[in-house]
């Protein structure tokens, strides 16, 4: 705590004043360019690893990254309704991470966990065993949580497809799916190549690739119509 509010203390001191007129504006109103679903974990820190400011991204953060399917979860139903219909988001990013301790409790087996809530809410999770059985290449060389952890992206992809607002935007070609998953040793990003079976670097290369495949960006109030 004692962290948080020297943090505090130095933001009003040294990050407010260059700020200050960014927020008031953010205050109007907000309009994203992507939502990000990410695991709570502590050591993932989406605004770090991806350089955004204030107002860039629609954040959701839960344990183990998931998104139960359409109509399970309230909080989660209600977010990506609000980020596909309300604010236009044009892409979804579900992002994992190595070391995951959710996905470590799944592949020891859920019923191990600890707290009746946290095996609940693993169940949502167990979609990623059948993705590695698809796809048994993903994720070779890692520890079978890290595998796990990435059929998870992959999987939480696939409950987003129940979503109808979701749908119908991926028909009207309004809306885009990614999965990332972050490695904590290296520090650094991968992203799901679907043509490759697998996760690969965010590097300059990859990073070209993926913008040559998006479309020029709408205004704000171009995203917000839809």
């Amino acid at each position: 705590m004692r962290k948080l509010l020297d943090g505090i203390v130095k933001f009003r001191r040294d990050v407010r004043p260059g700020m200050h007129a960014k927020f008031a504006r953010l205050a109007l109103g907000q309009s994203p360019d992507a939502m990000l679903i990410a695991c709570s974990d502590s050591r993932v820190a989406p605004n770090v690893f991806a350089s955004t400011d204030p107002g860039d991204l629609f954040v959701t953060r839960n344990v183990g990254n998931i998104v139960p399917p359409h109509g399970v979860d309230d909080g989660e139903t209600a977010a990506v309704e609000f980020a596909v219909r309300v604010l236009g988001v044009e892409d979804i990013v579900v992002c994992g991470h190595s070391h995951c301790g959710a996905m470590g409790a799944l592949a020891a087996g859920r019923t191990t966990a600890k707290t009746p809530g946290f095996k609940g809410w693993l169940k949502h999770a167990e979609a990623a065993r059948a993705v590695l059985r698809r796809q048994p290449a993903l994720g070779r060389g890692l520890p079978e949580a890290d595998r796990l952890s990435q059929a998870n992206v992959l999987a939480q992809l696939e409950h987003l497809k129940t979503f109808p607002s979701v749908r119908r935007a991926l028909a009207a070609g309004r809306l885009r799916l990614h999965g990332w998953w972050f490695h904590l040793e290296r520090a650094e990003v991968d992203a799901y190549e679907p043509g490759l079976g697998r996760f690969v670097p965010v590097d300059e290369a990859e990073a070209a690739r993926i913008k040559a495949g998006l479309p020029a960006p709408a205004s704000p109030r171009a995203r917000r119509r839809r």
